[in-house]
């Protein structure tokens, strides 16, 4: 063995003895994971002096993964959740939040923070990925847990596949076999691209949503819920059937901070970021589609291209990788201004520059740009989008557009 690559794995074990109780050489990455947890692995690969691509790729993912886990952990933490499915990292949590007393106003934004350095994180070491790098790097998804209590052992709850499963597999998750195996994925340099791409939209949309701070909005719905307490709280809901107003009230809280939050003078910098994250993850996913283009194998593949299978079992129609990355040419024309959003009140030669809501951000009032007034500064002549991309990405996956735009960000 090469004096460094001892040092590293010295090291490596090192770092990892206090945690680890089988040992490491009898474990593949993904066992290590599931005997472990990921906060243990991403230490152990962390401290490696001279990783090979392979392990330079699993501390990105490793490091991915810890992303969400410290969220659910935060989620768990603080009481947090967002009924209204916009923010990520706060809808996942599989148990109830246990905090005592309401939600802390900055919880969510203090979660988005995490992430995103979380993100930047994630993104390095693929950064440091060598031209020409390859590797395959199997991962059984059943090892795969997030340690959502912080009690450092494992419960059959946390298992990543009951929590993001459906996510992942949209309506098929309720139809899917459970005695199925659960798949194993074999992950290659092309998802080096694939998953620096996923780093840069979540990193774009908390960018967004920090740029119009929602604190705010979160302390408004606190101090109004002590005031109906103090005048006539509502009954408790019956536990055994859906409660409307609950349910409805929920997502009132969840959406009238974000409303809120777009009349507030945005922080300029954090969307500049976010568009530029934006713009990054266009290119890295054509790195991606062009990467896996020239793949020859057919091996339990993440994201297959017309010749391969997904391993999670999704079939991807016929040219899907090209039609998506219509759909993202006709995103990167408009974040650069050279392509305008259609608007009620104008004709097909003028439209909405999407790219000026970053480089020139002000306060969004719906009513302002419903009725036109506030969408001024940001209407101009130029050629409009034409959504045909889109509708065409829509027909092919006949109705799964939404969830397979999840899977290929």
């Amino acid at each position: 063995m090469r004096p460094a690559r001892q040092v590293a794995l010295w090291a490596a074990l090192a770092v990892s003895a206090a945690t680890t109780s089988p040992a490491l050489a009898d474990l593949s990455l993904s066992q290590e994971i599931g005997a472990n947890g990921l906060a243990a692995t991403e230490a152990r690969l962390a401290a490696l002096a001279a990783p090979t691509p392979e392990e330079t790729f699993a501390l990105a993912g490793v490091r991915f993964l810890h992303v969400v886990e410290v969220a659910l952990q935060a989620q768990l933490r603080e009481g947090i959740y967002d009924a209204s499915g916009v923010i990520p990292f706060a809808r996942l949590a599989p148990q109830a939040p246990h905090r005592d007393g309401p939600m802390r106003p900055e919880a969510m934004a203090d979660l988005l923070k995490a992430a995103n350095t979380g993100l930047d994180a994630a993104r390095e070491p693929l950064d440091s990925l060598p031209p020409g790098a390859d590797f395959g790097l199997e991962i059984s998804l059943g090892d795969l847990w997030f340690d959502v209590n912080a009690d450092g052992k494992r419960a059959p709850e946390e298992s990543l596949y009951e929590i993001l499963g459906p996510e992942l597999l949209g309506w098929r998750w309720s139809e899917r076999d459970p005695a199925a195996p659960i798949p194993t994925v074999r992950f290659d340099a092309a998802d080096a691209h694939w998953l620096r791409a996923y780093t840069h939209l979540l990193g774009g949309v908390t960018d967004v949503i920090l740029a119009y701070d929602p604190t705010d909005g979160y302390r408004r719905v606190l101090e109004s819920h002590a005031a109906f307490e103090s005048l006539s709280p509502l009954p408790p809901p019956d536990p055994e059937s859906y409660d409307f107003l609950t349910g409805f009230g929920a997502t009132v809280d969840s959406v009238a901070p974000l409303f809120w939050a777009l009349r507030q003078d945005p922080d300029r910098e954090r969307l500049l970021a976010a568009h530029d994250h934006f713009l990054a993850m266009i290119a890295d996913n054509r790195q991606f589609w062009q990467a896996v283009a020239l793949e020859t194998d057919d091996d339990r593949e993440w994201l297959p291209n017309d010749r391969q299978k997904a391993a999670l079992g999704i079939e991807l129609p016929q040219g899907t990788g090209a039609r998506w990355l219509a759909v993202l040419a006709d995103a990167e024309a408009l974040l650069k201004g050279e392509k305008l959003v259609p608007y009620w009140r104008l004709g097909p030669e003028a439209g909405v520059n999407i790219g000026k809501l970053f480089t020139d951000p002000r306060p969004f009032d719906p009513v302002g740009w419903i009725q036109g007034a506030d969408a001024l500064p940001y209407l101009e002549k130029g050629p409009l989008v034409s959504g045909d991309s889109w509708t065409g990405f829509e027909r092919m996956l006949s109705g799964d557009s939404l969830m397979m735009a999840l899977y290929l960000n």
